[in-house]
């Protein structure tokens, strides 16, 4: 988990582009007896790189575009047999109390789990969630979300997978839950952002996923203020970007 944590911050936009330019400040500075000229220059251009990337990630223009193309999704092929089941992917916990494992599903699981509920309304379909212990002394995210499924939304969960710790994890233990009752096509909860990494790993196992995002994002007005820095589009970019790479990633161990 930690050396993940390390190369998320090495490799994602746009935290890495600061040690980028912290890179290019030490290495532009004069040290004692000089150094070749040369370095003053490479220090120097890897400093306005790093910054001019902070500063484009900062603009909303920026991060709403870099999200509308990669919730972007393709069908399945034709000829996919009809969804016989709802995967509801987990996606983070909030603390609750003052005990370490008085916990509960984060908003970004909940808003999966809303709209995988109003899907199960719709269809009839059973539904699996899907997602692992992340924290010591913490219960399994699928064990939250059932409960809160049954709790909140009054809807039954048929199958809890809670052994994984990404979505490529995801995607396999749910596809051999899924294929051991004889289920191939499934309907896909999880965030539009998340989607493309989610189908290229579901896919791979074996498991044909039909696309149910929330929420779909929209290209803010081409206004002056959409190209004023701020804080927000950081955060934003940030998933963007590591939903790319991931894509990248799972696009290469799929063998595609």
């Amino acid at each position: 988990m930690m050396l993940n944590a390390v190369a998320t911050f090495v490799l994602v936009p746009p935290a890495n582009l600061l040690l980028l330019a912290l890179a290019g400040f030490l290495l532009s500075r004069q040290r004692p007896g000089g150094q070749p000229a040369r370095w003053h220059w490479v220090g120097r251009i890897l400093c306005g790189l790093g910054l001019t990337g902070l500063l484009l990630f900062a603009l909303p223009v920026t991060s709403e575009l870099l999200t509308v193309a990669i919730e972007n999704v393709a069908p399945p092929p034709p000829g996919t047999p009809p969804p016989a089941a709802i995967v509801i992917l987990s996606g983070d916990l909030n603390r609750v109390g003052d005990a370490r494992s008085a916990v509960d599903v984060g908003p970004l699981s909940l808003e999966r789990l809303r709209a995988g509920a109003a899907l199960q309304r719709a269809t009839g379909l059973p539904v699996l969630v899907s997602g692992g212990v992340i924290g010591r002394d913490q219960p399994a995210l699928a064990a939250l979300m059932a409960r809160s499924l049954e709790t909140d939304f009054a809807v039954p969960v048929r199958w809890q997978e809670s052994a994984s710790l990404d979505t490529w994890e995801n995607a396999r233990d749910s596809a051999a839950i899924l294929q051991a009752a004889g289920i191939r096509s499934v309907f896909l909860v999880t965030h539009a952002w998340h989607m493309r990494r989610a189908l290229i790993a579901f896919r791979r196992f074996g498991i044909q996923a039909t696309s149910a995002p929330v929420p779909f994002s929209f290209l803010v007005p081409l206004d002056p203020q959409a190209f004023i820095p701020r804080a927000p589009p950081w955060s934003a970019s940030y998933y963007v970007m590591h939903e790319w790479i991931g894509c990248a990633w799972y696009a290469l161990r799929a063998g595609w």
